[in-house]
């Protein structure tokens, strides 16, 4: 919602709850969505011919994908961000942290080494030539990557950093606040805002300030007035990032492989292009707590840098080679 100037994070993770903290989550569904999307565009170039897959090994392909990047976008969540995720354990289910992937937590760096696998065991069975397979997973993939981002809004997670603080007392339209700040450690206001609970705007028989963030969330307008002038207003970095990995990715990919290419340059262009673009974004995010930093290069960025390099080579080495013929072309019909 609107609110104080300031896009107000009051969304709940949940489509539909079944109690319990058992649900269908939006995050959950974003990345089904973002799957199916690729899925039927993938399905439409192979009627077309522009790719070596028939409809049919879509299919089967698009399953590898998914398995991938599951696996590699959680294992990367846990290894690059979240390593106590390892020994965290509880007696709800899924009743290990690694596994608590309903809750959020993924890498698309992980993602995309987990797909590369996955694509790397999927032409070894069905004798696809494996630059094609990453070529046609790059094509496909930023539809889910941008809702990816979108549920990480949804989510609250990944937020963006802090505005200038010439600009909190009038934030901008497009600057994002979250009601969960009053949780944190050292909120200076919550002295400011007890008497909501005194005058019934809150539960009073609940803990304070956890009943003003939940009153919030319930969409309590009096609540969200009182303190929404009160949080910091950040970029807007889900949606920076769902923009840069999704349109602007794809509009890149696609003026790629407009004409036919040989196998890999596609897959080159996406990895330098989404390395680039991560990095740019990445500059406006707030930092994850812990996560492992030189200077002023964060974890992200430096894994960015190496798919930039990674990117780049590739697409040179496969544009040269002169005996694997070019694949495809979008723009035309076979």
């Amino acid at each position: 919602m609107l609110l104080a100037e300031s896009i107000i994070h009051t969304l709940d993770p949940y489509a539909v709850e079944f109690g319990g903290g058992f649900g269908i989550r939006w995050y959950g569904l974003s990345y089904a969505v973002g799957f199916l999307i690729g899925w039927m565009f993938l399905r439409w170039l192979g009627k077309r011919g522009s790719i070596l897959l028939t409809p049919v090994q879509v299919s089967d392909f698009v399953f590898y994908v998914v398995v991938g990047v599951v696996i590699g976008g959680r294992l990367g969540h846990v290894l690059f961000y979240d390593r106590d995720l390892v020994t965290t354990v509880h007696p709800g289910f899924p009743w290990w942290g690694v596994l608590d992937i309903h809750h959020g937590g993924m890498s698309s760096h992980g993602g995309i080494v987990g797909v590369t696998l996955a694509a790397l065991l999927f032409a070894a069975r069905h004798r696809v030539p494996f630059l094609h397979l990453i070529d046609c997973a790059a094509i496909g993939s930023p539809p889910g990557l941008a809702l990816g981002r979108l549920a990480n809004w949804v989510n609250g997670e990944l937020p963006g950093k802090a505005l200038p603080p010439e600009w909190w007392a009038s934030p901008p339209w497009w600057s994002t606040k979250f009601p969960a700040e009053a949780l944190e450690p050292g909120f200076p206001h919550l002295a400011k805002l007890a008497p909501l609970q005194r005058m019934g705007i809150v539960d009073p028989a609940a803990p304070f300030p956890r009943s003003l963030v939940d009153a919030c969330y319930a969409g309590n307008e009096r609540a969200l007035e009182a303190l929404a002038p009160h949080l910091t207003p950040h970029y807007p970095n889900q949606f920076l990032q769902a923009l840069t990995d999704g349109p602007i990715l794809l509009a890149i990919l696609l003026v790629v492989w407009w004409k036919p290419r040989r196998p890999g340059v596609v897959a080159g262009w996406f990895f330098a292009a989404y390395g680039t673009l991560r990095m740019g974004t990445e500059a406006l995010r707030q930092p994850d707590h812990g996560v492992d930093q030189i200077g002023a290069l964060t974890l992200p960025m430096m894994l960015s840098i190496g798919l930039i390099a990674l990117g780049a080579g590739l697409a040179i080495w496969a544009s040269r080679r002169e005996q694997m013929p070019a694949i495809g072309g979008i723009g035309r019909r076979h």
